[in-house]
């Protein structure tokens, strides 16, 4: 069966600038300014564009990706469709009954004019800009399924993201090392916020991590002679490059003195690490010698000089509570707004009524991402949020079992692991209101998809092979 679904000649270019858009998206201070939002959001729906014409002329066609990972755009597109009723003005009696907290909201902002419909979302401006935001993130997700139809595509985006996090690191990591003699030399590349560069790399090592395991042959050695040949092969290839790049990006996490970015590393690579090696019944020996490798070296030794034990230090002296009050704050809305939130975007509205007195700091995001979209959107919202997440974490899961292609393999290890890493690491920070971060993370829950879906729709029976 073959697994080229568009003429190469016609999307060459569209896919070009694929890749560009992701080289791109994180040096503008990680797109989180809105002229950086601007041409992010043009350049999406330019390509989708693009992508839709060539379809309509016969150019394009739908791929095995985009046609099974139907479960995700459904629960993308019933978001989108939420967001929107979010701003649809009620009449006050239906606005009373689906949220009393927000009628009481419009009914003060409008007075003496009491019975005025008014919106379930409490910034109208903020929740327009949500769902232009999150239309972007959808296209860019359709996008990513239809576009990286062939092995030479998905490979060379997943080493655009281990190109990206490698230029990150390397910026970030000599300007810390560079700052003056004295100073808290902390990483934090071309974002403002180290742990929101922390958060972006974790996801280029997580992807970086499956491509390696994924070029892993698994070959014996039967003589001494064969043994330093093999390494010597190994020193001169590819494989070299790419682990001297990860170690580098390993570096600079650390440098970034980030406490839950260097944790959501660690964990996710050993989580989903030993998920790998459980569901594989003959683990290569190479895989089982890489992911102890990666602990003892980039640990105990890259670290030993590059300061892991300042982020222990961090690590030790993290008091939650007292570090990150408007998260608390956070779940205070999400009570008032149980069912369907404030408003995606609101919480910079909504906090100053909720701050305490004593507490001097301005926040225009809570320090946990569930926190925050559970009192924007509601349970209705961080609902279908989750379920969009834990539907493609369970087909990468689904991946590592029933595929045998060793690319499709290190695709999907690498699609859990930076799942799970920015789902740790989301509990903590606010990675995904970085619009750079977001459609990285977007990546990876295509790259999820892909890894099941490639090469396998319409096989037979329930459409896999072990075999691959």
């Amino acid at each position: 069966m073959s697994t080229d679904y568009a003429h190469p000649a016609a999307s060459r270019g569209l896919f070009a600038g694929y890749l560009a858009l992701l080289l791109w998206i994180p040096v503008p201070l990680g797109s989180n300014r809105p002229w950086a939002w601007a041409i992010l959001e043009l350049v999406v729906f330019a390509l989708t564009l693009w992508w839709l014409v060539g379809y309509a002329r016969g150019n394009n066609h739908r791929s095995p990706a985009l046609i099974g990972a139907w479960p995700a755009l459904l629960c993308m597109a019933l978001w989108l469709v939420y967001v929107a009723l979010q701003l649809v003005p009620l009449p006050p009696e239906l606005l009373q009954f689906l949220s009393p907290a927000a009628a009481r909201w419009h009914a003060d902002a409008a007075w003496p004019l009491q019975h005025v419909a008014a919106p379930l979302t409490l910034d109208q401006y903020a929740t327009r800009d949500g769902l232009l935001k999150s239309a972007t993130y959808v296209a860019f997700f359709a996008l990513s399924l239809a576009l990286l139809d062939r092995r030479e595509r998905i490979a060379a985006t997943a080493y655009a993201l281990v190109i990206s996090g490698f230029a990150q690191a390397m910026y970030g990591g000599l300007t810390a090392l560079a700052s003056q003699p004295g100073a808290d030399s902390v990483a934090h590349g071309t974002f403002v916020n180290r742990n929101h560069f922390a958060g972006y790399l974790v996801m280029c090592l997580s992807i970086g991590l499956g491509l390696l395991i994924g070029s892993l042959t698994g070959e014996k050695s039967r003589s001494w002679k064969q043994f330093f040949r093999n390494i010597i092969a190994w020193i001169l290839s590819t494989k070299m490059l790419l682990r001297l790049a990860l170690v580098i990006m390993v570096i600079a996490l650390v440098l970034s003195r980030s406490r839950m970015g260097n944790s959501a590393f660690f964990i996710s690579m050993l989580v989903t690490g030993a998920i790998g090696l459980l569901l594989a019944k003959r683990a290569p020996r190479s895989m089982v010698i890489l992911l102890s490798t990666l602990v003892v070296i980039d640990i105990f030794i890259v670290g030993a000089y590059f300061g892991v034990e300042k982020v222990v230090e961090r690590l030790e002296k993290t008091q939650l509570e007292d570090e990150r009050p408007e998260s608390t704050l956070a779940l205070a809305i999400w009570k008032d707004y149980p069912a369907f939130g404030s408003g995606l975007g609101s919480f910079r509205v909504v906090f100053p009524r909720y701050r305490d007195p004593h507490l001097v700091e301005t926040y225009t995001h809570a320090h946990n991402d569930y926190v925050e979209f559970a009192s924007e959107t509601g349970a209705v919202g961080i609902a279908l949020l989750g379920l969009m997440v834990l539907m493609s974490f369970a087909v990468a899961l689904r991946a590592q079992y029933v595929r045998r292609d060793p690319l499709m393999r290190g695709i999907s290890f690498g699609a859990m692991m930076g799942i799970i890493a920015l789902m740790i690491h989301s509990s903590v920070d606010f990675n995904l209101q970085i619009p750079s971060n977001a459609l990285t993370f977007m990546l990876v829950l295509a790259l999820a998809w892909i890894s099941l879906y490639y090469g396998q729709f319409e096989r037979g029976g329930d459409g896999f092979s072990r075999d691959n």
